[in-house]
């Protein structure tokens, strides 16, 4: 049985909390390790190691971090299949995926490699007689990431390449579902010359989260996960004086207008929808489908589900793996069993015919699906496609900007107008055009609308410097000390 720990100024530390959680392979539904689950006391010691290594980490020169996340990333690169590997066992995704999910990661360690020009100021010559006026933005000091499940290598990499290039130093508590990649990424780090303290990890379930949330050294928290807790988060962490962007859950609409290419929009849909069994905030859950295609939309995407190979992830046939736990595939089963006695139709039922080792839910797809019924109002994190009939663009854009959720969201169409109105009308954060899964590439940012974020900026990107950085301005007069003289007078720059 494996056992996983912490990882704190640079080494692995083993746990004295005397508690633990299960870890499983879910395409076996064995338990293969347990994670250990700190203490407060543990929680203090990793961001008491990460302030000790503040000053130090701070006065290095950009230059210096730069060469430290080139080795990173030279160091992820070279470890693509065995990051990925380990990702499948504990979280499921087939293999492709998770090298896809390795891949995505290393592109936010590439950006902050060009930590030197993110973080250029501005300055303004003789903004007054002999007087300079200059912009600089410094690191905040010590700053927490608490990731999901269902990407637990490019999520913490969403984290804390921006914030460590920007001279933060880091605490990671990542999923106790899938805990072991955290470890890995904090050895290579240490591999790249990345000093002792600058990240630690620790493991841990809401005991860690509320002492990172609480204690008075960690100046900012990163989150991403469902919605009632990105609110919880926020609420909690800004309630203790800190800075906080916590990303929520979705409800991601696909609308297929009558011009669409509907072999091309079934293609999307089953890849959006089932991809990593829907285990994703980005997943297509609901597609809009205008009338007078929907009939032929829904017989396309439903005679594509059987050919979709569902298997172990370590199995290099398998398109789509089994959910994270037993808990969460019996909880997506209940969303199915309920649809019919609301008056939806199950048009491709995935719920096993009878037990299997696995966490297994095949390609489900609903149809008649409308607001109110629960497969519709709640985001069901599965191999869930429900699909909805609308009466074209105002009626399907309607419906998006209804929902509460607005995390991505597409639209398939050949007519430019209608896409570029829709990119126009749309109240979600991250649009696709006939692409249905639009996560932004590592140099723009990552974040919905409404109830998909909670704080002022997305992850990553841009947005990711600031909000691992705050401004200074800096107003300079080196005066010649023969004329100086005593001036009571408001300050001037004329």
């Amino acid at each position: 049985m494996n056992s996983i720990q912490h990882w704190i100024d640079g080494k692995i530390v083993e746990s004295t909390s005397g508690r633990t959680a299960p870890v499983y392979n879910p395409a076996l539904g064995e338990q293969t390790g347990a994670v250990a689950l700190a203490s407060v006391g543990e929680v203090d010691t990793a961001v008491a190691a990460a302030a000790a290594a503040l000053p130090a980490w701070r006065a290095t020169s950009l230059s210096k971090r730069a060469e430290i996340l080139f080795r990173m990333r030279e160091l992820v690169d070279a470890n693509r299949k065995e990051i990925a590997t380990l990702l499948t066992s504990e979280h499921g995704k087939v293999l492709s995926d998770a090298m896809g999910e390795v891949a995505r990661g290393l592109e936010n360690i590439e950006f902050a490699c060009g930590v030197p020009h993110l973080l250029k100021g501005g300055f303004s010559e003789q903004a007054a007689t002999g007087v300079d006026v200059y912009s600089i933005r410094q690191p905040l000091g010590v700053v927490a990431g608490i990731t999901p499940f269902n990407f637990p290598a490019m999520v913490p990499m969403w984290m804390f390449a921006n914030a460590l290039a920007c001279g933060n130093t880091f605490v990671l508590k990542p999923s106790e579902k899938d805990p072991s990649v955290a470890l890995f990424l904090a050895e290579l780090l240490a591999q790249a010359g990345l000093p002792a303290g600058c990240f630690n990890v620790v493991q841990g379930d809401k005991v860690a989260v509320d002492r990172l949330l609480e204690h008075p050294d960690v100046k900012a928290v990163s989150f991403v996960g469902s919605t009632p807790i990105a609110k919880y988060i926020y609420e909690t962490g800004t309630a203790n004086g800190k800075r906080v962007q916590a990303l929520g859950g979705a409800k991601n609409h696909m609308l297929v207008l009558a011009d669409a290419d509907l072999d091309m929009a079934a293609d999307a849909a089953i890849g959006a929808a089932y991809g990593s069994a829907g285990e994703r905030c980005m997943a297509i859950s609901v597609v809009l489908a205008s009338d007078a295609i929907a009939d032929d939309l829904v017989a396309k995407i439903a005679e594509r589900i059987p050919a979709v190979k569902v298997g172990p992830g370590n199995q290099p046939d398998s398109e789509m793996g089994p959910l994270i736990t037993a808990e969460h595939r019996d909880k997506v089963a209940g969303y199915i069993d309920g649809a019919p006695a609301e008056g939806a139709t199950i048009v491709v039922d995935g719920r096993p015919s009878q037990a299997t080792d696995g966490f297994f839910i095949n390609p489900t797809l609903i149809d008649n699906v409308r607001p109110g019924m629960a497969c519709y109002d709640h985001e069901i994190f599965g191999p869930v496609l429900a699909i909805m009939r609308v009466h074209g663009y105002e009626d399907g854009v309607a419906t998006i900007n209804a929902n509460p959720f607005a995390n991505g969201t597409a639209i398939f169409t050949r007519d430019g107008g209608a896409a570029r109105q829709f990119q126009f009308d749309i109240e979600v954060g991250m649009v696709g055009i006939n692409v249905p899964i639009p996560v932004p590439v590592s140099y723009y940012s990552f974040g919905g609308w409404k109830a998909s974020l909670f704080g002022d900026t997305h992850m990553y990107g841009p947005e990711g410097i600031n909000f691992y950085t705050r401004g200074k301005v800096v107003t300079s007069r080196w005066p010649d000390p023969a004329k100086s003289t005593v001036d009571l007078g408001f300050p001037e720059t004329r």
